[in-house]
């Protein structure tokens, strides 16, 4: 049993802060004006307190499953806290979602009363209640009307007859979480007031300097124990306060309105964000293009001092000058506010990484899972080590198991021990104890190591990694990532397990193709491009080339294809947090991998 420190359940969490920020802004909302309103605190409070009695009026009960889908929004929130409220286990979904996904997470979780975001939600939903005997009602949150089943009728009857909180045990269920499914299907991860209150306070304890003036614009969503963990709980316990990016779409234009100090967001934003500012610099050239690759250059030269401890002041004075005409413009396009960032999901390039370092925008990766609710490892601004995901936090002991992996390997399997460690997997006992040790340890199916000095090290994944008919490993996911970085390629799958040699299926980024056939004078749709011989020997040699500087030779693709269509949330093929479902895109694309190693050709298109 692990000893949790105090406040140690979301319930007496959110009244802490309550207490001490009452007058704060939680939330800032873009109106029709397109400006933003602040919701303090205090007016969330009201609404949670509202919202808990209401759920406890239409039946809910400790232990019960309440359900939500719903993109990040105030109600989320609400919604969430009211449930902890009732000592029931709050169950989020994501809104760009296959129906049938909905109704296994409803009907395997048991939801008793389910909260949707619109009337078109509910009615892909509404059937539900005749097909699953334990889901006895839903609300909707966007309605013009005061209908029985609108958000606000549940409010209106919580405040008419107000219920006091329940206050959790930690080891209480506060959420269930279901995983992305990327080897496989959806899994119910249980994770206790204790395993979110836990990470929450670890992760803030290494980055004093958030307190409650900085404001975060809220992208990944709340229904990922990353952002919930790291953003959600986290900003309510320092009084922080949160806009909300609308749609991928109108990321830049959120940035400027909300202009955040502090991001958690995936290395995929800075990785676009560079590319976006590499080609505008090729495109500009002269003396911008002059100016921009001197304050690099001496960026990276007084990093480099900072580093052994050391200082120039004609350096430092360059810097700042250069600083001021260069880094000052990129720090804008984040709204010209922002200090830091914390990513997950993959690790950052080290060349982006140093770079917004340079810029006065550093990126700390950081490394969980849901099973660990999520933080395992954390970068920080006084623990900082390009390249590693950080050192454990405080509480959490990590163990690299070699006895799983191939002989004579530096790195081995991560096995995770502490009071972040999941309850297991819901109604999956077989699975849980496949992953869980007998002494109590995560087998996260993650690669890792060590250096000297504690920092972890991600060097592939247990579960997607495979063998070359030679017998050679090959890691995919390291080497997407690193693809993906390419301008030209928007995004990559690269197969080979049990093959003679790897094959890439590879979906060209087509508007910083549309750019390049511009300049060349040839047609720029999408389909002639797929079908120029030239293009696409163009971007296969420089995948070729650019993988020749990390990797070895039998790791590098023989043959190419190009789709036309993307992996994405719609087709089922990326989660939530834009990792590829692998097993769900190789059966869709198994036809076309049989072909890769019957055929000639390395051109092949779909």
């Amino acid at each position: 049993m692990w000893t949790y420190e105090k406040p140690d359940n979301l319930v007496q969490w959110w009244e802490e802060s309550v207490k001490k920020f009452r007058s704060n802004t939680l939330f800032w909302v873009r109106n029709d004006s397109g400006t933003l309103d602040p919701i303090t605190y205090g007016q969330i409070n009201e609404r949670i307190d509202n919202a808990r009695s209401g759920l406890a009026r239409a039946g809910i009960r400790q232990g019960d499953f309440v359900g939500i889908i719903a993109n990040n929004r105030p109600e989320w929130a609400v919604l969430s806290y009211a449930t902890y409220g009732c000592n029931a286990c709050f169950v989020p979904m994501y809104e760009k979602e296959r129906t049938r996904t909905w109704k296994y997470i409803i009907k395997d979780s048991q939801i008793k009363v389910l909260i949707v975001s619109s009337q078109e939600i509910y009615d892909k939903v509404k059937g539900f209640l005749k097909e699953i005997p334990t889901l006895e009602k839903i609300y909707i949150i966007d309605t013009d009307n005061d209908a029985d089943n609108s958000l606000k009728a549940l409010e209106t009857s919580g405040a008419e007859n107000p219920v006091a909180a329940i206050v959790p045990n930690p080891d209480d269920i506060a959420v269930l979480i279901y995983t992305s499914g990327t080897t496989g299907d959806p899994k119910g991860v249980l994770l206790s007031h204790g395993n979110l209150t836990y990470t929450s306070r670890g992760g803030y304890k290494i980055y004093p300097e958030l307190n409650e003036s900085h404001v975060g614009l809220s992208i990944l969503p709340w229904a990922h124990s990353y952002a919930l963990s790291g953003e959600l709980n986290n900003w309510i316990q320092f009084g922080g306060s949160l806009g909300f990016m609308r749609d991928v779409t109108t990321l830049a234009e959120d940035l400027q309105l909300v202009r955040p100090t502090y991001l958690v967001c995936v290395p995929r934003l800075f990785n676009k964000i560079y590319d976006g500012i590499m080609a505008r610099m090729e495109e500009a050239g002269g003396l911008k293009k002059m100016l921009f690759n001197a304050a690099r250059k001496t960026a990276r030269k007084k990093r480099a001092l900072d580093e052994r401890k050391q200082s120039s002041p004609i350096t430092n004075l360059k810097f700042a000058v250069l600083d001021k005409l260069v880094f000052s413009k990129i720090r804008a396009g984040f709204g010209g506010r922002l200090t830091g960032a914390l990513t997950a999901s993959a690790v950052m390039n080290r060349e982006i990484g140093e770079f917004f370092y340079d810029v006065g925008a550093p990126a700390f990766d950081c490394y969980g899972s849901s099973e660990t609710s999520p933080a395992v490892a954390m970068n920080c601004r006084n623990a900082y080590r390009l390249g590693s995901v950080g050192k454990v936090l405080d509480g959490q002991k990590v163990v690299i198991d070699k006895s799983v992996v191939e002989d004579g390997a530096d790195d081995g399997e991560i096995i995770v021990y502490g009071p972040n460690v999941m309850k297991g997997y819901h109604n999956k006992p077989e699975a849980t104890r496949e992953v869980m040790t007998a002494d109590g340890g995560f087998r996260t199916g993650d690669r890792g190591r060590f250096d000297q000095d504690g920092f972890l090290y991600m060097t592939g994944r247990i579960k997607e990694q495979y063998k070359l008919e030679n017998g050679k490993y090959v890691f995919p996911s390291s080497m997407e990532e690193d693809i993906k970085l390419l301008p030209n390629v928007a995004n990559v799958m690269i197969y080979g397990d049990g093959k003679p040699y790897n094959i890439c299926l590879v979906h060209p980024d087509f508007a910083v193709l549309g750019k390049y056939a511009a300049k060349n004078n040839i047609s720029s749709d999408p389909e002639s491009l797929m079908n120029s011989k030239d293009i696409t020997d163009m971007i296969e040699k420089e995948i070729v080339e650019f993988l020749k500087k990390t990797y070895g030779g039998y790791e590098i693709p023989k043959k190419f294809f190009f789709l036309a269509n993307d992996f994405t949330l719609e087709n089922g093929m990326m989660t939530q947090t834009m990792k590829l479902k692998r097993r769900i895109a190789i059966k869709e694309f198994q036809d076309l991998i049989d072909a890769a190693y019957a055929k000639t050709g390395t051109h092949l298109q779909s």
